[in-house]
């Protein structure tokens, strides 16, 4: 045994080693499973595929028209993404460089918005978006996860803002450019790690959401993957082999962005909690 290597250690590693099983246990059981024919998920489901297929794929993107459901969930997480951006910045500025009871009392208003389960309001939303005739539209779907999202984005800017120093917005007000002119020439571009965050982290949950689609655009030909991979879901039967292949299929287009941006997004994150 090495020098300085002692029990303890060992223990952490095995821990650690034990956690990480439990982690990639599932994922290794859905790919397996998407490069399965029915004999081999019958007989063998948890061992490699012999020989591989990707039969399961071609089914999965035809039965479940994905192609369709994966440009429907990129235009409401991208769209809905850069409304929160947007949205999400411009507040926390006001909130971060305006000391006022107003402020203070807003900031804590989106505090509550993290804490309360938007299920508490699920019933009057629909309503809402009912009577607004939205129902089965992109419009309403960007519309409930901005107010939904809005509150945590806000939280993670406020935080990032209040820890950059207020010298460069005093510069800028000094130098004759109005409070919008110096949050997006000034202020904006230093946020690019919380940007980040903000955006991985809000696009991974509006991308992976079920529940909202089904509810929102059930049955109106918008819906996002996770519903048309549903319907390889019945009460009686379920194709495991189609829905591990369109679940993979769904998750390449979000894994592909957050390896893009995994550098930011532990910075940002600790950064916005600063403040």
């Amino acid at each position: 045994m090495r020098t300085g290597y002692r029990p303890r250690t060992l223990v952490r590693e095995v821990v650690m080693i034990a956690v990480a099983i439990m982690f990639l246990f599932p994922v290794y059981a859905l790919v397996t499973l998407a490069f399965k024919d029915p004999e081999q998920i019958a007989n063998k489901p948890l061992s490699l595929p012999d020989p591989p297929s990707v039969g399961s794929f071609g089914e999965a993107w035809q039965s479940a028209s994905l192609g369709s459901a994966l440009l429907n969930s990129t235009l409401i997480t991208v769209s809905s993404v850069v409304v929160l951006i947007v949205l999400g910045s411009l507040a926390a500025y006001f909130l971060a460089r305006t000391a006022s009871r107003l402020s203070y009392s807003l900031y804590i208003l989106f505090l509550v918005g993290i804490i309360l389960p938007f299920q508490l309001g699920m019933i009057p939303l629909y309503q809402m978006v009912n009577n607004m005739g939205l129902l089965g539209t992109y419009q309403g779907m960007i519309l409930f996860y901005t107010g939904i999202q809005l509150p945590f984005t806000v939280f993670l800017y406020t935080g990032f803002i209040r820890s950059l120093p207020a010298d460069y917005t005093n510069a800028a007000l000094i130098d004759g450019a109005s409070h919008l002119q110096a949050f997006g020439y000034v202020i904006f571009p230093l946020l690019r790690p919380i940007t980040g965050t903000v955006l991985i982290l809000n696009a991974v949950h509006i991308w992976n959401d079920f529940f909202t689609p089904l509810l929102y655009l059930g049955g109106s030909g918008r819906e996002t993957v996770p519903v048309r991979v549903f319907a390889f879901v019945n009460e009686y039967t379920s194709d495991y082999g189609l829905v591990a292949a369109g679940l993979v299929l769904a998750a390449l287009p979000i894994l592909l962005v957050f390896l893009v941006l995994q550098r930011y997004v532990i910075r940002g994150f600790s950064s916005g909690l600063k403040g």
